[in-house]
């Protein structure tokens, strides 16, 4: 779904990320947006941990991601990046994608929002609500591999649906798929209620931030802390009283240590 040009604070985003190069809607500013964005904003889900309600209206995300310095998760992240490059006259597509997790048994539902972009005569996939795996710069819809440190990554067509694969050696990896199909506001409405509030929601039961920079990926799970760098990673388990700090220092996310103890705790029964 093409969406309409809204009405949103650009300059308190971009000093929100950082960013302070031009404006025009050309693939040198989608570039770094979306970098910017993807290195200041972190991906995570205390609100879903703490039982608090995702809104997805502009301006409850202005507030959130901008105003308090938050993250969030696919449907935050992306539908405030949608906005702004809408507003800086980029021309944007809302999409739906099934993720394809490692090992998975069975099509998982629609529960990642994605973006469709166009620049002059090329199409591009955005997307900075995906995570410590998710790519950093936007990768060309026409099967174009788009080196991205950590990985190349590259959009291949499979029947009626594209699908973002991540390689490593030569080795390539389905990363999730996604259609064309035009997708309205309704319906990451009804996503995200299932990705906030099912028992078995991934985000329900366990507490994930994550951020993506040139240097490394950060990917806190539970209370697994993981750094990945070009070409090597480091993994350990942390203690429960090293979480606010690490969420405060490494994320930004200045809560009080009761709200981040509490979103890192044990999974609800």
């Amino acid at each position: 779904m093409l969406i309409e040009t809204p009405s949103i604070d650009i300059d308190a985003y971009l000093a929100r990320i950082g960013f302070s190069g031009s404006r025009d809607a050309c693939l040198e500013v989608l570039e770094g947006l979306h970098e910017c964005h993807a290195g200041t904003v972190p991906f995570e889900n205390l609100d879903v941990r703490l039982g608090r309600p995702i809104l997805l209206d502009l301006a409850s995300l202005e507030s959130k991601l901008v105003g308090a310095r938050r993250g969030g998760y696919c449907f935050e992240q992306n539908t405030l990046f949608a906005a702004v490059l809408s507003a800086l006259g980029f021309e944007v597509a809302t999409l739906e994608a099934r993720v394809r997790p490692p090992g998975a048994a069975s099509v998982l539902p629609r529960t990642h929002m994605v973006l469709g972009v166009r620049v002059g005569e090329k199409a591009f996939l955005a997307d900075v609500g995906f995570g410590g795996d998710g790519p950093l710069w936007p990768v060309p819809m026409d099967g174009t591999v788009s080196s991205q440190p950590g990985a190349d990554l590259r959009v291949v067509e499979e029947g009626t649906w594209r699908v973002l694969q991540s390689g490593k050696g030569g080795t390539w990896t389905d990363l999730y798929a996604f259609s064309g199909e035009p997708v309205f506001p309704v319906d990451y409405e009804v996503a995200n209620h299932f990705t906030s509030t099912h028992p078995r929601s991934t985000f329900v039961r366990s507490l994930t931030v994550q951020l993506s920079t040139r240097e490394a990926r950060y990917i806190l799970r539970g209370r697994s802390y993981t750094v990945k760098r070009e070409g090597a990673g480091e993994c350990r388990e942390l203690s429960m009283e090293e979480i606010p700090n690490l969420l405060r220092e490494r994320f930004g996310l200045d809560l009080p240590d009761a709200d981040l103890l509490r979103a890192a705790g044990e999974a609800p029964s």
